[in-house]
């Protein structure tokens, strides 16, 4: 009999690549991932690692296995959510990945919703960016990810993943209420100081292009993914920026001016889950909190 767990193992190995990678994400120690995949290669009488260098690469007997982990580690979890749904009580923990705007905007509502209507249910809420969050979604890290999509940058899809659209939120121009940039159109912003996100991120390469189909070079002053951060040099005249209206929901505009961009562009917002958790009952429930948190 195979060890489900020892076969997630060998999974992430060949997603992540090392030894080490594995270990990491997992919190284990290399050395103890290397004894699991051992007593994985006793249980199954083949040779599933061959060493390369100072690394690892799976055989192909490993990558027949790491065909079927999927579809295995589905169906548990399928299984899990059948039973969940059997029960009357939404209970158990779930941990959710997500970016900033979506914390502050709808995030505390949908946690004040669910601890009246399920108050056995837990909700762990880590801040991250799309690509680690996915990476831990898929590595059974994270039960929810809370994602983005921006014009223009749709990813392909993710085998094993059920995603469902939550809201397509506009992306306007903030500018500070006094000052020299005090315009409403993008192409008059050439030699405006900006702030946008890092530009090796799908937000922050977005907002350069918008400024080069602008037909000018943007002067990005400040670099940080921290919105408020963001918000608060367009405040103090600082900069501008390009932000989203749900950063808006619960607080006034203040010294900030918004104006739209060309086409009024708008991202995707988005839940992920893992397809074979998609009807936990906990998860379900999470969803439909969310929603209704966006409709207000």
């Amino acid at each position: 009999m195979l060890d489900v767990h020892r076969l997630r193992l060998l999974r992430e190995l060949d997603r992540r690549g090392t030894l080490a990678a594995v270990a990491k994400a997992l919190n284990y120690s290399p050395s103890a991932i290397s004894q699991q995949l051992s007593l994985l290669e006793s249980e199954t009488g083949a040779t599933l690692l061959e060493h390369v260098g100072r690394g690892v690469r799976l055989t192909p007997q490993a990558r027949i296995l790491v065909r079927h982990a999927d579809a295995i580690l589905e169906r548990l979890e399928l299984a899990e959510a059948e039973l969940a749904t059997s029960m009357t009580e939404v209970t158990g923990t779930i941990r959710v990945a997500s970016f900033q705007s979506v914390l502050l905007a709808l995030v505390p509502g949908v946690l004040s919703g669910l601890v009246a209507a399920h108050p056995g249910l837990r909700i762990r809420v880590t801040q991250l960016e799309a690509g680690p969050a996915f990476a831990g979604l898929l590595a059974h890290e994270f039960d929810v990810v809370l994602g983005e999509e921006y014009p223009g940058l749709a990813q392909p899809r993710n085998p094993g993943v059920d995603e469902e659209d939550l809201v397509h939120d506009e992306i306007r121009m903030a500018v500070p209420v006094d000052g020299p940039w005090h315009q409403s159109d993008l192409a008059e912003m050439n030699g405006a100081p900006f702030v946008f996100d890092p530009g090796d991120i799908e937000p922050g390469q977005w907002a350069r292009t918008q400024c080069r189909s602008a037909g000018f070079e943007p002067d990005v002053r400040f670099v940080s993914g921290d919105l408020l951060l963001q918000v608060r040099l367009v405040e103090t005249g600082h900069a501008v920026a390009f932000l989203p209206d749900l950063l808006w929901t619960d607080r006034a505009h203040g010294r900030v001016e918004l104006h739209p961009l060309p086409g009024r562009p708008r991202r995707r917002l988005f839940t992920a889950v893992r397809s074979g958790s998609a009807e936990q009952p906990a998860i379900r429930a999470f969803r439909k909190a969310l929603q209704d948190q966006v409709r207000g």
